[in-house]
């Protein structure tokens, strides 16, 4: 490791001020007091995140990589992704500070509190964020423009930058390590588990493998504070399996279940979950698994007039909500418990901050009303995610019309789960996404009643990229399909729908 207090110079070459790791390690040398010199290949207007250089003392070079640069720096930060065979790498005649020695030099110096699960994480961690801001907390910020930065190495460097506290998202592609690392090495001291259901499945193999890859958060805060959803099976036996011995607090929701579905147990065992949301409610295994009484229970929900009581170990809180759905409950009452334990707000402070969220751009989002028809957007791309928005949409508003833009990591499976909560919940599915039309056409030939609630035609050319299954003009297509059904509200889900939103325009 190069150590940072044995340098006499300072003045740091970064290549790829452009990309996520070079950006934030630009500012964090900067903060620090460094002098920080930056360049990339690309031109400044089609840098991803030149904004967030602006306001920083850093003399940038885009376009190109000058000798003028080279000649300025003391040590030269490169990507981790630069071969050494690169005519770029060939040119650095001085010493390398890499993104490992910005690790360990530079400390988090800041309380650290992650939050991470399978659905929920990024309304839960805007809130947490935005509740910090109104009383004066500055979190530290990645800024990086419509990036969610929740995954690799972006959460760990986002907690070396200016702030009061780091409130980090903690996501991860499926790959084992990934969590542990990111709860590591951003000195992590607390956290909040929001669910663990069915996703990555098809790099993973197993619902219990990616899991586990959740369970390292718990594996790496033992002994610390961790808030967790308690009518979650699988988050509760991991707990066990690790044997937690920390300072665990529990959440849940009073509410009548609405169906039994099977959920598989830590201990091999398949357990049938009596669901209040997706793979959450009430349960008991023969491993000694149950629901057990959680700290924070939310009671006397109304949905439609978005309030609920909140009974803490020392009061009962009347909350008000300016967002819709059940599983908005859950992501609020656990964010209140972590503005309560770890930024130290009172309840009422807390609660008036609630009263003002509306919302993640992207989740349960009014983004148009045509012909006095609504459409919404969520984001929701796994099984459990569509099961509980597209349950919450039926219950707020009864029909409407599902256009799917999804693409599941889980591969077919997933998008073969996707497609019949869609026809679950639904009067009619308009398959947009390659995927969802696949699956059309074989529900269609299997069954030709469903054509007058499958709204399908062709299938189209697009070729996946992650969780994004469908283009800007197959969503456009689909909208203007569900636009033409008897129902007075379209919601699409996926990452495409939320992406090419703006399509809406163009009707």
């Amino acid at each position: 490791m190069r150590e940072v207090r044995n340098m006499t110079k300072k003045t740091f070459g970064v290549i790829g001020v452009c990309g996520a790791n070079g950006n934030l390690i630009a500012r964090i040398l900067n903060e620090r007091g460094y002098n920080v010199i930056g360049t990339d290949l690309s031109p400044k207007e089609k840098c991803r995140f030149s904004k967030s250089l602006e306001g920083y003392d850093i003399e940038l070079f885009y376009g190109e990589t000058p000798d003028e640069f080279f000649e300025k720096s003391d040590y030269i930060v490169p990507p981790a992704s630069l071969s050494k065979k690169s005519a770029i790498f060939q040119k650095i005649d001085k010493s390398l500070f890499e993104l490992d020695d910005v690790i360990d030099n530079f400390h988090t110096e800041k309380p650290v509190f992650g939050i991470t699960g399978t659905n929920g994480k990024t309304t839960t961690t805007t809130l947490l964020k935005k509740i910090a801001y109104d009383y004066g907390i500055e979190p530290a910020e990645h800024n990086l423009e419509k990036m969610q930065g929740n995954a690799e190495y972006i959460p760990i460097l986002q907690s070396r930058l200016h702030g009061d506290v780091a409130i980090l998202e903690v996501g991860t592609f499926g790959v084992p390590g990934t969590v542990k690392r990111i709860v590591d090495l951003s000195e992590m001291q607390a956290g909040l588990i929001t669910n663990i259901t069915p996703d990555h499945l098809d790099c993973l193999g197993s619902f219990m493998d990616y899991a586990h890859v959740k369970g390292e958060f718990i594996e790496e805060l033992n002994g610390k504070q961790l808030i967790v959803n308690g009518q979650d099976p699988t988050i509760m036996g991991l707990l066990k399996e690790y044997e937690f011995e920390g300072d665990l607090i529990t959440f849940g929701v009073d509410w009548t279940p609405e169906r039994v579905n099977a959920k598989e147990c830590v201990c091999g065992r398949e357990i049938k979950v009596k669901e209040i949301i997706s793979g959450c409610g009430y349960y008991f295994c023969g491993c000694g698994i149950t629901t057990p009484q959680v700290d924070y229970i939310a009671t006397n929900v109304d949905l439609k007039n978005r309030t609920f009581d909140l009974h803490t170990p020392q009061e009962k809180l009347e909350v008000q909500m300016a967002i819709d759905g059940l599983h908005n409950v859950y992501n609020i009452t656990g964010v209140i418990i972590a503005a309560h334990e770890f930024l130290k707000l009172p309840y009422d402070k807390i609660l008036d901050s609630i009263a003002t969220f509306t919302g993640v751009e992207g989740r349960m989002e009014n983004v148009a009303c045509i012909g006095g028809k609504e459409i919404y957007v969520d984001y929701a791309h796994n099984p459990a995610g569509v099961q509980t928005v597209l349950s919450q949409f039926n219950k707020l508003f009864n029909d409407f019309a599902c256009v799917i833009t999804v693409s599941s990591e889980s591969g077919y499976d997933g998008d073969l789960t996707i497609f019949d909560h869609a026809l679950e919940f639904s009067k009619y599915v308009v398959p947009a996404s390659v995927a969802s039309q696949k699956i059309a056409n074989e529900k269609l030939k299997h069954d030709p009643s469903l054509s007058d609630k499958i709204l399908f035609d062709h299938v189209d050319e697009f070729v996946k990229k992650g969780t994004l299954g469908a283009s800007y003009d197959e969503v456009l297509d689909g909208i203007k399909k569900a636009l033409e059904t008897d129902c007075g509200m379209i919601v699409a889900i996926g990452e495409a729908a939320t992406k090419f939103k703006s399509c809406v325009e163009d009707i």
